[in-house]
């Protein structure tokens, strides 16, 4: 019978070449790591390997760090998730009482800023872009706490409150109260002038079959909805300190914040997580991301102590997050199965 590792290095090896871009897989559980492998290169200019410190932009997989900080903040009695959005932002007051835990939840009705960027923008959009964009429109999609509509806007305004609220720069703040504690050392928020060790790269697959450069877009600079850089081996020590460190455990806050997203199916969103209700009392906290150039998928199971991680700097590389999932099918006594994780990409744009 095929082990884990012989499943997982046959599905690297049929889809990445040594000079192809790729991906890297760990699995691990409690403080073993059973699987811990990668294919592929981190850069097609410099034929550097992607390894197991190699960083990639999370995209939306960013969001669970900016929410992070936001609990952070509620700790030290800064900010309360229940306060109003206009109080720390008043050009915004006009859009309604959206208060903060819709934004964390995507409830808020906040417009999708994308809808709005100027047909003639060239430079990246900044947060502070974003912000403007946003104090321009006249209502809110929705009543806020209404609904599930996934917000890339609501996250970018996070990451900016707490700018506001500590008076530091995000990155900053990221490094000091979350990344250095951690000793997460490579780990980064982007910035266009940053020294990113271990970088991969990001590509695309034209039709005729050839990988170009996908670094970067117009929307790809913002930071509270997408701009974390880190590995494998620093999102273990991330998912460690998830569960066991007191400071960072998110438990208590995820399950008393949580809204549905399809109630019947069992599936939620909260504080930067998807949620998965599974038999037995058990659950699962997944959450993907995808953009120019990148794909990523994150799944923990809390209870069984166990943390999913593949990261491929290849955009729209969801057919081999699909492989993966039908690999970890094969071992149910590791990982239970997931309805959620096969809609994720749906859920997410």
């Amino acid at each position: 019978m095929a082990t884990l590792q012989d499943e997982l290095n046959a599905l690297l090896s049929k889809h990445y070449t040594a000079d192809t871009p790729g991906a890297v897989i760990l699995v691990a559980k409690g403080e073993r790591i059973l699987y811990q492998h990668s294919a592929g290169v981190a850069s097609k200019a410099t034929g550097a390997a992607i390894i197991p410190q190699t960083n990639f932009r999370l995209a939306s997989v960013s969001k669970q760090f900016t929410a992070m900080g936001v609990q952070l903040l509620a700790a030290e009695g800064l900010l309360r998730l229940q306060d109003e959005l206009s109080l720390y932002f008043p050009e915004l007051e006009h859009l309604g009482r959206v208060q903060l835990w819709h934004l964390l939840n995507h409830t808020s009705g906040l417009p999708d800023f994308e809808d709005y960027i100027p047909a003639d923008q060239t430079a990246q959009l900044t947060d502070v872009d974003v912000l403007t964009l946003t104090a321009a429109q006249r209502h809110l999609l929705y009543s806020p706490g209404s609904r599930f509509q996934y917000s890339n806007t609501a996250f970018v305004l996070l990451g900016l409150l707490i700018e506001r609220v500590k008076g530091v720069p995000y990155g900053d703040f990221l490094r000091e109260y979350l990344l250095r504690p951690l000793q997460m050392n490579d780990s980064l928020l982007y910035q266009t002038d940053a020294d990113i060790p271990h970088r991969a790269m990001g590509y695309a697959k034209t039709a005729a079959g050839k990988f170009i450069l996908s670094d970067q877009s117009i929307g790809s600079a913002t930071r509270g909805d997408g701009c974390m850089y880190t590995s494998a081996v620093d999102f273990l020590k991330w998912h460690q300190a998830l569960n066991s460190n007191t400071l960072f455990n998110i438990n208590n806050t995820l399950k008393n914040n949580l809204t549905s997203v399809d109630a019947e199916a069992g599936w939620y969103y909260g504080m930067g997580w998807f949620y998965e209700q599974l038999p037995k009392d058990d659950y699962l906290l997944l959450h993907s991301g995808d953009t120019c150039g990148f794909t990523n998928l994150v799944m923990r199971y809390p209870k069984q102590d166990v943390l999913v991680v593949c990261f491929s700097n290849i955009a729209n590389n969801q057919n081999f997050l699909q492989e993966l999932l039908q690999v970890l099918k094969g071992f149910p006594e590791l990982m239970p199965s997931s309805q959620l994780a096969w809609q994720l990409p749906q859920l997410t744009r």
